[in-house]
C-alpha cells in the first residue's frame, strides 16, 4: 500500500513545499527547506526524504560513472533505501534487484555474507549504510566481489568517524553499543582504515572527495554534506 501511496505523496510533497532555494536531484524537487534529521538542522529533502549522502552519491553517479548511460546492466541495490529504489528502477537499461534480509523495501531476501546469485553476476552494486551492522563484514566483502563482474564496480558508503575503525565482538547490550558505536544496531564504529578491508578482501578501490568538486552554492543548493568519501570499488580480472 505504501509503494502504491508514494507517488501521490510525493506529488503533494512537490506542490506544498515548493520553492527556489533548494533542489533534490533525486526527485528533481524545488523547495525552500530542508527538513532535520537528527541532531543536523538541514539534511532531509522534504519530498523524497533524501538524505546529503544519497544525493552526494546520485550526482556522483550521473556525472562520473556510467549508471546512466542506457546500457544493459545487472544492478544489485542492498538495503534499498525507499525514495531510491524507484528512481534507479527508472534509469534505462537496468535489470534491478533489491536485495535485504528482512525484505523490507527488496523483491528479494539477502544475507550479504552469503549472497544466492553466483560469480560475476552484477555490473554495478550499492551498498549504503550496511555493513556497519553486518558482525562478519569481511565475508560480506569477499561476497559483494564475488558476484561482481569483472569491470564492473560498487558504491559500498559506511558511515566514517576517526582513524581507525573500533569493534568489539563482545559487546551485545544494545545501549553500550550505541554509547560506542553510534546506534544500538551498529556492531562497530568505522575509520578511515575502512578502505584497507575493502583492499582486502579483493577490490581496487578509488577513494573520492567528490564534494569538495562543488562550490559552497552548490553544495547549498543540493543540501550536501560538508565533507563525505566516495568509496568506488572496482573488481578487475
Amino acid at each position: 500500500m505504501k509503494r502504491l501511496l508514494r507517488p501521490l505523496l510525493y506529488a503533494f510533497r512537490k506542490h506544498w513545499y515548493a520553492g527556489t532555494k533548494h533542489e533534490c536531484p533525486i526527485c528533481r524537487s524545488s523547495f525552500d527547506i530542508l527538513k532535520p534529521m537528527g541532531s543536523r538542522a538541514s539534511a532531509r529533502c522534504p519530498v523524497c526524504d533524501s538524505l546529503e549522502r544519497h544525493r552526494l552519491i546520485w550526482l556522483f553517479c550521473h556525472r562520473k560513472t556510467d549508471l546512466f548511460d542506457g546500457r544493459n546492466k545487472q544492478f544489485l541495490h542492498v538495503a534499498p533505501e525507499p525514495f531510491l529504489k524507484p528512481a534507479i528502477r527508472r534509469l534505462p537499461g537496468l535489470a534491478y534487484v533489491g536485495a535485504d534480509l528482512e525484505g523490507r523495501h527488496a523483491n528479494v531476501k539477502l544475507d550479504v555474507t552469503d549472497i544466492n546469485f553466483d560469480d560475476n553476476h552484477f555490473d554495478v552494486i550499492f551498498c549504503s549504510h550496511v555493513l556497519e551492522h553486518v558482525p562478519d563484514d569481511r565475508t560480506a566483502m569477499r561476497e559483494l566481489l564475488r558476484v561482481l563482474k569483472p569491470g564492473g564496480w560498487a558504491i559500498l558508503q559506511v558511515p566514517i568517524l576517526g582513524e581507525h575503525t573500533q569493534e568489539d565482538p563482545s559487546i551485545v547490550d544494545p545501549q553500550e553499543r550505541a554509547r560506542r558505536y553510534g546506534q544500538d544496531d551498529h556492531v562497530r564504529q568505522y575509520g578511515k582504515d575502512y578502505v584497507e578491508r575493502l583492499r582486502a578482501a579483493g577490490f581496487v578501490v578509488d577513494v573520492s572527495e567528490y564534494v569538495k568538486e562543488f562550490s559552497d552554492h552548490e553544495r547549498f543548493c543540493y543540501g550536501l554534506p560538508a565533507e563525505e568519501d566516495i568509496y568506488f570499488c572496482r573488481k578487475t580480472g
